[in-house]
């Protein structure tokens, strides 16, 4: 039997594609991943569809690759890895399952976007913290499992917050779900009984979510999660707080921390804070030449208690804090008001991506070090920068702590033409060539795409040998996205 009437036998006959151009977008992305072409696509709309995905792609050794988020994808771990794979396009599941006002907490399905979640918690006084500016496509399931780190610090009491409880469907085909909703007999149950999704431990002593947190896709299919919300600011404003040397942002953004001031905290070099502004690849530029060096943006908000005095108290005294580091807290910055600034970094991005108005393309390089060692980054970002005749100025810096600022993702954009052969060419050896300085330095590469993954997995072998054996169980036969990670 085909595999179209197959896979049409579990979800309805348009939900399955086997069109070339279709499967195309799927083969590639913007990484420098090789391009692999699946043998079809499937989009189911409920667990049980999703369950019995699995139950045949075990039967007849399919491989499956989840994908949940619209196109450009950058980092090459929803193509497949291995010829002969079916995509799980899990976009198609975009039911909000509840709002729950009163534990501050959402349940979302897998396909369920930031413009579709935020206009529903609006309305109930609450938002979710963001990313940097998502895509207007970005799956809110997609963005948490894969770590991609929040705005605001001090609301993340382990590294996966917002993320709480999730459902999966692992590998060998079981459902699980966990935290409190393991104890659940049903969804419907839980709801009338009020319970909610707040705790993410277990079920018992284990937390099996994060099996499948920064997996890519190789333990289990994720096809909702409980999300942590906050309560709608108001007022919220935005202040600057900007430096000629990135040291002198470090001590000052320490002395926030400490104190846990503040809600969104966060430092952008000029040519990333520009390219934010910035509407057009001209505009970018003139900005690159005005903006300070080094900006911390440091976002200040009121809630239900006392709103503006909080907002007040804070203000002077993180102004202090700015002073006591020989700098000085502003509203405004060469280009923007704080509040156009504020606008962007709180909404998904404008059409096309931001990050690729610049120069149309670009690799990113991202990992995991505390704060305090970021200079020593970006030095060496630089100086392998130089040594491939890649212009530093065009370097977008991306500092976010995380974790009550515990650790810090440290991120580097390498704005490049894509059009350009040789170009391309030149950046897939710098971007090569960076990595492995950069873990060799001591960068923890806790998302680790493509040829970070050999490079992570390398340097740790018990457990890399762990998750092997953990890979036995959950996915026994191998389907789920073989040939990500060390599998």
């Amino acid at each position: 039997m085909a595999v179209k009437e197959e896979l049409t036998g579990i979800v309805s006959p348009e939900n399955v594609s086997e069109n070339p151009e279709t499967l195309g977008a799927y083969s590639r992305d913007l990484s420098f991943a090789k391009p692999i072409q699946p043998k079809a696509a499937v989009r189911p709309h409920n667990v049980d569809e999703v369950q019995a995905l699995v139950a045949w792609a075990n039967k007849t050794a399919t491989p499956l690759v989840p994908v949940s988020s619209g196109p450009p994808r950058f980092h090459g771990d929803t193509i497949p890895g291995v010829p002969g794979a079916v995509i799980v396009d899990m976009s198609g599941m975009k039911n909000i399952m509840k709002i729950d006002r009163r534990n501050r907490v959402a349940i979302i399905e897998a396909g369920v976007t930031y413009p579709e979640l935020q206009p529903e918690l609006t309305r109930a006084g609450m938002r979710l913290t963001m990313p940097l500016i998502p895509r207007a496509n970005k799956s809110i399931v997609a963005s948490l499992l894969e770590r991609e780190p929040t705005l605001i610090p001090r609301q993340q009491w382990t590294i996966l917050d917002p993320l709480r409880c999730t459902e999966i469907v692992w590998g060998e085909g079981n459902v699980l779900r966990t935290g409190d909703a393991g104890n659940w007999p049903s969804m419907e149950f839980a709801f009338e009984r009020k319970q909610s999704a707040v705790g993410s431990g277990g079920p018992a002593q284990t937390d099996f979510y994060r099996f499948v947190s920064a997996a890519q896709g190789s333990m289990g299919i994720v096809t909702w999660i409980s999300v942590k919300c906050e309560v709608l600011p108001e007022p919220h404003k935005l202040y600057f707080v900007a430096a000629d040397r990135l040291e002198n942002l470090i001590d000052f953004t320490y002395k926030v921390l400490r104190f846990r001031f503040g809600d969104e905290l966060l430092i952008l070099n000029n040519t990333k804070l520009a390219c934010i502004i910035g509407e057009n690849p001209d505009q970018i530029k003139a900005l690159m030449g005005k903006i300070p060096s080094w900006v911390a943006l440091v976002g200040i908000a009121g809630r239900s208690i006392l709103p503006q005095e909080r907002v007040e108290f804070q203000e002077k005294d993180i102004a202090d804090m700015a002073q006591s580091s020989g700098l000085q807290m502003t509203a405004t910055i060469p280009g923007g008001q704080n509040g156009k600034v504020l606008d962007l970094i709180l909404n998904v991005s404008r059409e096309p991506y931001w990050k690729l108005t610049y120069r149309g393309g670009y690799q990113d390089i991202l990992f995991i070090t505390t704060l305090n060692r970021t200079p020593e980054f970006v030095k060496t970002m630089n100086s392998v920068a130089n040594a491939s005749g890649y212009p530093v100025n065009d370097i977008g810096v991306y500092l976010q702590p995380l974790h009550q600022g515990a650790s810090c993702h440290c991120e580097f954009v390498l704005p490049y033409d894509r059009d350009n052969l040789e170009e391309a060419a030149r950046m897939q050896q710098l971007f090569t060539r960076a990595s492995q300085a950069m873990v060799e330095q001591g960068a923890f590469f806790s998302r680790p795409y493509g040829i970070w993954a050999k490079m992570a997995y390398e340097r740790d072998t018990q457990t890399t040998r762990v998750l092997k054996k953990l890979k036995g169980i959950f996915d026994p036969n191998n389907i789920m996205n073989p040939g990500k990670l060390c599998f």
